[in-house]
């Protein structure tokens, strides 16, 4: 058995949750994941306490090449019990070769009720099997934000600008904001080999704001092709913004090439090169050393169309746990995710969002995770990352390539011909 200190939350919990909990004594179940240090130590604390309350034994193993090695181990029939996917396309791949092992109804039916826009959580993680049945087969744990913008309260307040709750006053304030003689936006794709792809979250986050969460899900399986009119103005909605010199900083032909990395840095100069950023939840690593969040730097959900009555998607990411290796300590622990007290562990020690409703969100690190917590927890739809669940050649190819030409002022339907003949040579 391992030994951790726990924190007072899971003593807590432990106290709280021994009565009830099955009696897996003498149980060993094997984990395999992409953690590796620090995130790695957390989970096994997660672990330590399911170890406390059912007497089994966990035994975590994380690798960086863990989507090879999960493959290759279950080819072999070497496979373990429980395996944490970083994104659903590998687990819904490994479902159609008969790889995984559905969860237990119950499961299912307990996401829906508990976790902030339920249903899709479950259809995320509901693939079909060898016979093209579907299934619900994974518990998503630990979640990752990319419909936020990012700006300056400092400098929204010395403007006189108000945070936008809806994407028409974000457009009228980006209008605003130009008419004052100001750069409204700050947008850079540049990425290395992967320059691009900052612009398939725009792209995603503009479909999921325009077209029905059904018309996103068909457009990531190519059922509704990549050129189809509906996809060509979430495109054109993006190059709103983009495609603008006086909207974006340095100009519409600066976007291509300006890093990443460097885009949001003009928010804290002297004075601001643009007002906004729109980028996922990492970002603040790149911002000025000695940034305080919540006073030189905060955000807002980046909203939703009010004319458009599609409640509050939110796009971002998540790893979720699959059994791969069936037994009832396998089944126990994915139950087991369902507890307050597993969530509540990762909160305190930073790096985590959940959609649990039920979490303490007092036990967050800080007030920035929190608000971000409050934005996963407000929402009626989520949905993954597209790029990521397109084949590699598009979702990692020909979409980023796309939207570097794009930004450059190719046409957006002749952009989007040619990455749905890029889909097409891959069939």
């Amino acid at each position: 058995m391992k030994t951790y200190l726990l924190t007072g939350a899971a003593v807590a919990a432990l106290s709280i949750g021994a009565a009830s909990a099955q009696d897996l004594s003498g149980q060993v179940i094997t984990v395999a994941g992409p953690w590796l240090s620090p995130e790695s130590e957390t989970i096994a604390k997660i672990f330590d306490i399911f170890e406390e309350k059912t007497g089994a034994e966990v035994k975590y193993v994380g690798s960086d090449s863990f989507e090879q090695q999960i493959v290759i181990d279950a080819e072999a029939g070497s496979a373990p019990n429980v395996a944490v996917f970083p994104q659903p396309g590998l687990a819904a791949d490994m479902a159609s070769r008969g790889f995984l092992t559905p969860l237990k109804p119950e499961v299912g039916e307990w996401v829906k009720e508990n976790y902030a826009a339920g249903q899709s959580w479950v259809d995320l993680a509901t693939f079909a099997d060898k016979e093209g049945a579907d299934h619900h087969y994974g518990m998503f744990f630990r979640a990752d934000l990319k419909s936020l913008v990012w700006y300056s309260p400092e400098t929204f307040e010395d403007g006189g600008y108000a945070v936008p709750t809806t994407m028409e006053e974000l457009k009228a304030l980006t209008e605003e904001i130009t008419a004052n003689g100001e750069t409204p936006w700050c947008i850079g794709l540049g990425s290395g080999a992967a320059t691009g792809w900052p612009a398939t979250d725009w792209v995603e986050d503009l479909m999921l704001r325009t077209q029905s969460p059904a018309d996103y899900d068909a457009w990531v399986a190519n059922d509704l092709k990549f050129n189809d009119p509906k996809v060509v103005a979430a495109i054109e909605d993006f190059g709103w913004f983009a495609r603008n010199d006086a909207y974006v900083a340095g100009g519409a032909g600066a976007v291509a090439t300006t890093d990443f990395r460097d885009s949001p840095k003009g928010l804290f100069d002297s004075p601001p090169q643009c007002y906004m950023h729109r980028q996922a939840s990492f970002i603040p690593a790149f911002f000025p050393e000695g940034t305080e969040m919540g006073v030189d730097a905060d955000f807002f959900y980046f909203p939703a169309y009010a004319e458009k009555d599609l409640g509050k998607p939110v796009l971002g990411a998540g790893t979720l746990f699959a059994i791969t290796n069936e037994s009832e300590g396998a089944h126990a622990l994915i139950e087991f995710l369902e507890d307050p007290a597993a969530h509540e562990l990762w909160m305190a020690e930073g790096g985590f969002l959940t959609p649990h409703k039920g979490v303490d969100t007092s036990k967050f690190s800080s007030d920035t995770a929190r608000a971000m917590n409050d934005i996963l927890l407000n929402a009626t739809t989520f949905r993954f990352d597209g790029s990521d669940l397109m084949p590699g050649g598009v979702g990692a190819g020909s979409f980023w390539t796309g939207m570097v030409d794009y930004t450059g002022g190719k046409d957006a339907q002749a952009v989007a011909d040619e990455i749905q003949s890029s889909w097409d040579a891959l069939k």
